[in-house]
């Protein structure tokens, strides 16, 4: 049969490409794309891959479904084990999370206090770096990166905003004392400063190195052979304790991965964060003295949380790019606290889509997570990890409770709060004080009554239908599929939903931080008090979870119903909402920003050497972006820049000068982008 490659450590990968001859280096890449597209033999657990009449490549996975050890892979050709096939292979495979092996470990006895689960599978890192730190990058020229609030926006001036934010917007220079004070603050970290050892210091260092080397080289020429660099680096910072750069580093991996085989889920955006997120980390970690929060923790730790009485949500399918997939369930509190129970392991989407019928591991073992989602748990000797995830150790009871309906009880309260409200908790967390906080406050659901005005492109547009308001005074948002993966049910409800403006219903979801008023929903149900909403089968019992129900013509209202309602009208270009965002002139530095990680430095120099042609710095200066067209200039200038020797023959490039420099505009970018992104969400930001 025709199985799935199985994760591999990302130790197991590097020493593969490390034990390469220079000549078999040249070929890698052109041997890991040929040999993905080769049929993988199950045997059991053991995959077997023919590479060619002589060379078969098996792969004998441990205990947690994961290739842990270089011994675990054998290739029957002669030159083995430092072959080419068995290298190309490897590199074919999936990155494992590191801590897949540990989850599995304590699986057989679990401990209340010392549970695992593998962060990457869910998307989500166990302390992910905070985006609004300004970066002191250890080196020769320390780069204060300016910062704005999420009311002020550094370098804008207000009628660059005028649609977007009503409030005053004052210029303030890169090297301000503010910002030189904000960046000590944010370096020290939330809690005592952490003295690093030298193995840290050097291990954050190697890493610093290696990413500043993939970004001067772009995705292009970032292969297999500089991503083992990367690999060999994280491995080092993992033994030396430095889990979240380690984290960081693994993600961008993945991403380039994703960006050179044109993988229909690859953003550019997402790698962009990805790479600022890994030299932030580095370049804070080498400061010397970083908080607790960015030296991360390698198993995540659970703490007794009591008696909890907990209401289902909504289920939510999970594929992972690290090979893992499965299903969360969104759980609510009494008092209004979330929680999340989850069943994330390795497997393909398969597993995903059939992961709704899995037994909870809480509880008396009758409970599946469909049925949970519709139900509820009454908890005793609960434990509750620090992002709201239920353990299961054997000290934790629970008992099924009979589910409630979204329009009474604890649920219906999560629809009574106004949505500016309710985003304005999550996305002005302030990360500065506690970065694991703001986190898990932004990947909090949220829910709210809404009307479909129309679709657009890839999403539908929607307003907010205000408690005791009128349909032209809630917020006027965009709607997003959860997951685009065919096997999912997102796109195809969202092809449904798109046929019926003017259908009014309750959504739970979770924001999009990356763009203007954009929710992404996983959930559905009737809204109460109306005959153009929702009619959803018993079985249902009251909501839909779009990863899993397909939504049918017989769930809508008859046509008439919908059309006799009002539908508001869109103050937007087209049949779109307003983007204040998209209509500011910072693009252009995104631009730049972005063609530095996919071009590499090449590409980032040509604005320096045509003396701004483009006019991209005139125009961010016209939109009140001062700061912006510096950082731009600063980055295309350090990107063109070469050194001498004492005869005047051109040299190197120095990677780190350019990695500051970019890191400077990437960090200063993103942070603007979210006092945008943060304002859209008042009613009326976007027109009504």
């Amino acid at each position: 049969m025709n199985a799935e490659l199985p994760p591999v450590a990302p130790d197991v990968v590097a020493s593969a490409v490390e034990g390469l001859t220079s000549r078999l280096r040249k070929k890698l890449d052109a041997a890991i794309a040929s040999y993905a597209a080769l049929p993988v033999l199950a045997d059991g657990t053991v995959r077997r891959v023919r590479c060619g009449e002589d060379a078969e490549v098996t792969l004998a996975p441990g205990p947690s479904g994961a290739v842990t050890d270089a011994g675990q892979v054998v290739c029957g050709c002669l030159l083995a084990p430092r072959c080419l096939h068995r290298a190309a292979v490897l590199g074919a495979c999936p990155l494992a999370d590191p801590d897949a092996e540990a989850e599995t470990a304590d699986a057989d006895v679990p401990q209340a206090g010392s549970e695992t689960i593998a962060d990457e599978a869910s998307g989500t890192a166990t302390a992910g770096v905070p985006l609004a730190s300004p970066a002191t990058v250890p080196g020769a020229a320390p780069v204060a990166v300016p910062v704005p609030s999420p009311t002020t926006v550094t370098g804008a001036s207000p009628s660059a905003l005028s649609g977007a934010a009503h409030t005053a917007v004052p210029v303030a220079s890169p090297t301000a004392a503010s910002t030189a004070s904000r960046a000590a603050e944010v370096a020290s970290g939330p809690g005592e400063a952490v003295s690093l050892t030298a193995a840290q210091l050097a291990a954050a260092s190697e890493l610093w190195t290696a990413a500043a080397a993939l970004l001067a080289a772009g995705v292009p020429a970032a292969g297999a052979v500089p991503q083992a660099g990367l690999l060999r680096a994280a491995h080092t910072a993992r033994l030396a304790g430095l889990h979240r750069a380690e984290a960081a580093a693994l993600r961008v991996v993945r991403g380039l991965r994703s960006a050179r085989a044109r993988e229909d889920g690859h953003r550019l955006a997402d790698l962009v964060a990805q790479v600022r997120e890994l030299l932030l980390t580095t370049a804070l970690l080498g400061a010397g003295t970083p908080g607790p929060a960015l030296i991360g923790t390698a198993r995540r730790a659970y703490l007794p949380g009591g008696s909890l009485r907990v209401h289902g949500v909504c289920s939510e399918p999970v594929i992972a790019a690290t090979g893992y997939s499965g299903v969360v369930t969104h759980v609510v509190s009494d008092d209004g606290r979330w929680f999340s129970v989850a069943d994330v392991k390795p497997g393909g989407p398969a597993r995903a889509q059939g992961a709704a019928t899995a037994t909870v591991a809480l509880g008396s073992g009758n409970l599946d997570h469909a049925q949970l989602a519709r139900g509820g748990l009454l908890i005793s000797g609960a434990t509750v990890s620090s992002d709201g995830r239920l353990g299961s150790g054997k000290g934790v009871r629970a008992t099924p409770l009979t589910g409630g309906s979204w329009a009474s009880g604890p649920l219906a309260a999560l629809f009574a709060r106004p949505l500016a409200e309710a985003v304005a908790e999550r996305l002005t967390a302030a990360p500065d004080a506690d970065p694991e906080r703001a986190e898990q406050a932004a990947r909090e659901l949220v829910g709210c009554d809404l009307v479909l005005v129309g679709a657009a492109g890839d999403h539908l547009i929607a307003r907010e239908l205000p408690s005791g308001g009128s349909d032209t005074e809630g917020v006027l948002m965009r709607l997003v599929p959860a997951d685009g993966h065919p096997g999912l049910a997102h796109t195809a409800n969202f092809r449904r939903l798109a046929s019926r403006p003017g259908l009014r219903m309750r959504v739970i979801g979770r924001l999009d931080p990356e763009r203007a008023a954009t929710l992404r929903p996983l959930a559905v149900a009737p809204l109460p008090g109306t005959e153009a909403t929702l009619r959803l089968p018993a079985e249902w019992q009251g909501h839909a979870d779009l990863g899993y129900n397909r939504l049918e013509g017989a769930h809508f209202p008859p046509a008439d119903v919908v059309r006799g309602t009002s539908v508001p009208a869109v103050d937007g270009p087209g049949d779109d909402a307003p983007d204040p965002l998209a209509q500011a002139p910072l693009w252009r530095l995104r631009r730049l920003v972005e063609v530095a990680v996919s071009g590499g430095r090449r590409a980032v120099a040509e604005p320096a050497r045509d003396d701004d042609l483009r006019g991209d710095g005139a125009a961010l200066r016209r939109g009140g972006f001062s700061t912006a067209a510096d950082l731009a200039a600063g980055l295309s200038a350090e990107a063109d820049r070469r050194t001498r020797d004492v005869f005047g023959r051109t040299g190197g490039s120095d990677p780190d000068r350019y990695a500051r420099a970019w890191l400077a505009a990437a960090v200063y970018l993103a942070e603007v982008e979210r006092a945008l992104v943060q304002a859209t969400w008042h009613p009326g930001a976007t027109g009504s």
